[in-house]
């Protein structure tokens, strides 16, 4: 419930109150959750706390992501639809998906060659 409400309301102040739109309501929380990797792997932050905010960032990052792609131009979207948009989107989570598998396996027979 908590990202949720969160979430979506930094979603829509930052791409309807500051204006930025949903491009740059996107990049910011996508370069906040960028800082939280970096944290993640270079401090000695509580790992459970970075979790918990990049958590509640990634829903306004794919609200704003979303509204970018399905709104019209007039309101500055891509005008995609919504079933383009839910296209890219799942090739988009595949192309990942694929890259976090294959990176793991190459980590898997590196560790064998080792042994």
């Amino acid at each position: 419930m908590c990202s949720n409400t969160l979430g979506t309301a930094l979603g829509d102040f930052l791409s309807d109150q500051l204006g930025i739109g949903f491009i740059g309501g996107a990049m910011i929380t996508g370069g906040i959750i960028a800082l939280v990797v970096v944290a993640h792997y270079y401090t000695k932050i509580n790992k459970v706390f970075l979790f918990w905010i990049a958590f509640v960032l990634t829903r306004p990052f794919v609200a704003t992501f979303g509204d970018l792609l399905t709104k019209p131009f007039a309101k500055g979207g891509l005008n995609l639809g919504t079933l383009n948009s839910s296209i890219i989107i799942a090739v988009l989570f595949a192309l990942l998906i694929a890259h976090s598998s294959w990176q793991r396996n190459n980590e898997l027979r590196h560790q064998l060659n080792e042994a």
